[in-house]
């Protein structure tokens, strides 16, 4: 399933009404998350996917919305509950270290996502136009005298193709989010070949190596630098300010960010399956550590450049691809690949599992260097991605024989947003 977001523009009538809509569903799902909470504190029970449809339907909130975004809200609450469950499943079988608590209110006045359904009654129509017509329901329109609304529908989209689409209210402004089905693309790969990647925040947002022999970083110095420009002009602001104040002009800086974040994340990863795709790779391997970023403790500016970076959208992005194109994932615990020796062949205790006698024969040096035992000096993260195909190449049958020094010394870095006509600008021939 894809999905694609864009910006909403519409006059000021449309942006009322999209206000209006989001604020509804927000207090509704509000509503749904109160009864649910009430039902789980005084009988033990968690609800099940259509009770809060049945129970909180006829609420005035769901009654102000048309009837096939009022039930997907309140179908919101379910996944929220279901998910709640499952946690505290895996809590009592103590394989969750914190308990869960239920799922909380949303800001009281604020909005959420309204979500109409491509199939049935009450679904969004395409016009010759090219606009998309949503029909407000009954109820809106004797009070208003509104029968519906139009937003443009985006050009590069097949709308029989969409399942989905939601109104979704974020940093000061509405996207339309279309979710539609992606068709999958045959392709001839060896699933005995992988690539490894090694996901971080330093200086590259992925070290990559394949059991080719081939190496490559793509670069994330010009991220960081967006995000400590964002993280300066958010402090200058707030200066003098609650900790809590927002405004349109944080919300401005804001979006921007994410957006130049959401590219990284789509750029990067099509750079990753590219790769595959242009060597035959059938594998992916993942170096992942659940709840990496709890608890950081690197200092202050390393802790806010690491948390901010999306490293969890990046893999999830991946995966998505990888479904597309029919390529293996597999994700693994990165326990010690950074500071063990791939060329040495040192062993990789898992994370709680290292021997107190246990020591790597070589260190890590200034400049992500790495020098070996014998003195031989290979890139850190890549060394740290090839360990990552080490944990897992017995489980899947990889051979590594051609990962050789060369490949770990010789790395190309790929910079996201520099093309090759950017950099004969900045170096014209003499």
């Amino acid at each position: 399933m894809g999905v694609q977001q864009n910006l909403i523009y519409c006059d000021a009538d449309t942006k009322a009404i999209l206000t209006f809509l989001c604020e509804q569903s927000n207090s509704l799902y509000n509503c749904g998350v109160y009864w649910a909470r009430q039902i789980f504190f005084k009988t033990g029970r968690i609800i099940s996917k259509f009770d809060p449809v049945y129970e909180v339907g006829n609420n005035v909130h769901a009654i102000a919305l048309p009837s096939v975004p009022a039930q997907q809200t309140l179908l919101s609450v379910s996944e929220a509950f279901k998910s709640f469950k499952e946690l505290r499943s895996l809590f009592f079988k103590k394989e969750l270290n914190q308990k869960p608590k239920a799922p909380l209110y949303r800001k009281s006045g604020g909005m959420y996502k309204v979500t109409y359904s491509n199939m049935g009654a009450g679904r969004p129509t395409l016009k010759k136009s090219g606009m998309l017509r949503f029909p407000l329901g009954n109820q809106i329109n004797r009070w208003f005298k509104v029968k519906e609304f139009f937003l443009p529908f985006p050009t590069n989209l097949d709308f029989k193709k969409i399942k989905e689409i939601t109104i979704l209210p974020k940093n000061g402004e509405f996207y339309l989010e279309c979710s539609y089905e992606v068709e999958p693309v045959s392709v001839k790969l060896d699933i005995n070949q992988a690539l490894s990647i090694d996901l971080g925040t330093s200086a590259n947002l992925m070290a990559c190596v394949d059991t080719l022999g081939n190496s490559f970083l793509v670069d994330s110095r010009h991220a960081k630098s967006m995000n400590q420009l964002y993280n300066k002009r958010v402090a200058k602001h707030k200066a003098g300010f609650p900790q809590a104040y927002w405004d349109s002009f944080l919300d401005k800086i804001t979006r921007k960010r994410n957006h130049q974040m959401r590219d990284m994340v789509n750029k990067a990863a099509r750079m990753a399956i590219n790769h595959c795709l242009a060597h035959g790779l059938g594998t992916i391997v993942i170096g992942w550590n659940e709840g990496i970023k709890d608890g950081a403790d690197m200092g202050k500016l390393a802790n806010q450049q690491f948390v901010q970076m999306p490293l969890c959208k990046l893999k999830e992005r991946i995966k998505q691809l990888c479904e597309v194109y029919g390529i293996r994932t597999c994700e693994t615990e990165e326990a010690n690949t950074s500071c063990a020796s791939f060329l040495d062949g040192d062993s990789l205790p898992e994370h709680g599992k290292k021997p107190v006698e246990w020591k790597a024969s070589g260190k890590r040096t200034k400049r992500g260097l790495y020098r070996t035992q014998n003195g031989s000096l290979i890139n850190a993260d890549a060394q740290a991605a090839a360990n990552i195909l080490r944990k897992v190449s017995m489980n899947l049958g990889i051979d590594l024989s051609r990962i050789s020094r060369r490949c770990l010394t010789t790395v190309s870095r790929i910079r996201i947003w520099i093309t090759k006509a950017n950099l004969v600008k900045k170096n014209p021939r003499p």
